[in-house]
């Protein structure tokens, strides 16, 4: 396939390989029925990746208005408001003063403005927000990881569920579905083109992210949710955070999900007051229902050699992929089977909003994800249960476990389960010691 030739022909065919193509059609929430000739955006989490994905839908070139925001932070949701009436204007976004919604219950304030939302928040949100935006029947675009805890897990599952069968399409982002070399090059595996996979090996290994040091005068519950990377009800760990895009692809290459994972972790650089309790690295063996195994490695180890890639050995060869568009099969003799065309290859975080938003102005029901990027994220909760307590774990345990990470109670002066000793350092797993599920 050729994108050059025919850009159609690389949406229906990615819209294929995400397992969410489904012919059908939908009535949008109120008056809209199929086709639609607008549709109201609400904007759930105003931090980076929700502004950029705010960006990438109203440049779907449809009559699309932003009409409410939402986050936790006023200063937050300013920061998007700002470069985005500057782009677009008053007559795009029309999100008027009372319409800006600030709070932990600002989500459900703005799911009930729009038609469609974004969630785009810490994940240890997104459970609460999936669910509250099915409950109210909205079309959905939300970030990847979807969850931070098999609590969280169960609760997306049965969103998911209740979304499918009232036909409300559901993207999420794990854009390497909507890439498409990762679409070509899979396609080419699951025909059969280096035989049964019976190993891989996943990756995400760089130097880390942004820290944002306490202020005077936070709360305990502030400081976490502007530092949310480094806990776990709010990231659920870097290998949750990040290491899920590798994970995931792990999981379609197999067309499946492990049965079991182990392996091991700690915090060996990272290790500082402001470094919270996640770990620095993990190491997992991931281990299918055929046998087969996958090598999954995730660490931020400043100064150290970064890689970011996936790569799986058949029966009969060898697949290569990466973000940078690289997708290669080789034969066991090293004979290049298929190398995908790197050059101008369209952006996969535009690609996912473009064919979301085609879809729904025709009116169609065609995207499911919200099933697999649980499953996905699953198996990142999973690999990171197994490196904390440092014991295998089966999936059902997993899915099973009854810890649940998010406070009891939602408010600036309300404490998380997860606070600093005398001496400022935050409590984090010891292999061997700590109970995960």
């Amino acid at each position: 396939m050729k994108l050059e030739n025919s850009r159609r022909d690389f949406i229906k065919t990615s819209a294929l390989a995400t397992g969410g193509l489904l012919a059908s059609s939908f009535v949008l929430p109120g008056a809209y029925a199929a086709p639609v000739t607008e549709l109201k955006l609400a904007l759930i989490g105003c931090g980076g990746r929700g502004t950029g994905a705010a960006f990438q839908a109203l440049n779907t070139g449809h009559n699309i208005k932003l009409v409410a925001m939402a986050d936790a932070f006023r200063d937050r949701l300013d920061g998007a408001y700002k470069p985005l009436i500057e782009k677009y204007g008053k007559d795009v976004i029309t999100v008027s003063e009372d319409k800006k919604f600030v709070g932990f219950d600002a989500y459900k304030h703005a799911i009930a403005e729009a038609d469609v939302v974004i969630l785009a928040t810490p994940p240890g949100f997104r459970p609460m927000h999936f669910e509250e935006a099915v409950k109210q029947g909205k079309q959905v675009f939300m970030e990847k990881p979807v969850a931070v805890d098999a609590a969280g897990i169960r609760k997306v599952l049965k969103a998911a569920e209740e979304a499918k069968a009232k036909k409300l399409n559901v993207v999420v982002g794990l854009q390497r579905h909507y890439q498409a070399n990762y679409v070509e090059t899979i396609k080419r595996i699951h025909d059969g083109e280096i035989g049964d996979i019976i190993n891989g090996q996943v990756y995400w290994n760089d130097g880390g992210v942004w820290v944002r040091e306490r202020q005077p005068g936070q709360t305990e519950m502030e400081y976490q949710m502007r530092n949310w990377y480094y806990f776990n009800w709010l990231c659920g760990d870097h290998i949750n955070e990040q290491h899920v895009h590798n994970i995931d692809i792990a999981n379609w290459v197999k067309k499946g999900y492990p049965v079991k994972a182990e392996g091991t972790g700690g915090r060996l650089v990272r290790t500082g007051k402001e470094n919270g309790e996640i770990f620095d690295h993990h190491v997992l063996t991931y281990t299918y229902a055929d046998g087969s195994v996958i090598h999954s490695e995730c660490r931020h180890f400043p100064g150290a050699q970064n890689r970011v890639d996936e790569s799986f050995q058949g029966t009969k060869g060898t697949a290569y992929l990466s973000a940078g568009n690289y997708g290669t099969l080789k034969d066991w003799k090293g004979n290049v089977l298929y190398d995908h065309d790197r050059k101008n290859q369209p952006n996969p975080y535009q690609v996912e909003h473009d064919l979301l938003w085609e879809a729904l102005f025709n009116g169609d029901y065609k995207y499911a994800d919200a099933e697999n990027a649980a499953k996905s994220t699953m198996t990142a909760i999973m690999g990171r249960y197994a490196t904390y307590s440092g014991k295998p774990l089966t999936w059902d345990e997993a899915l099973n476990g009854t810890v649940d990470l998010m406070p009891e109670t939602l408010a600036w002066d309300a404490m998380p389960k997860v606070l600093p000793g005398e001496d400022g350092y935050y409590p984090h797993a010891v292999p061997g010691k700590t109970k995960v599920i």
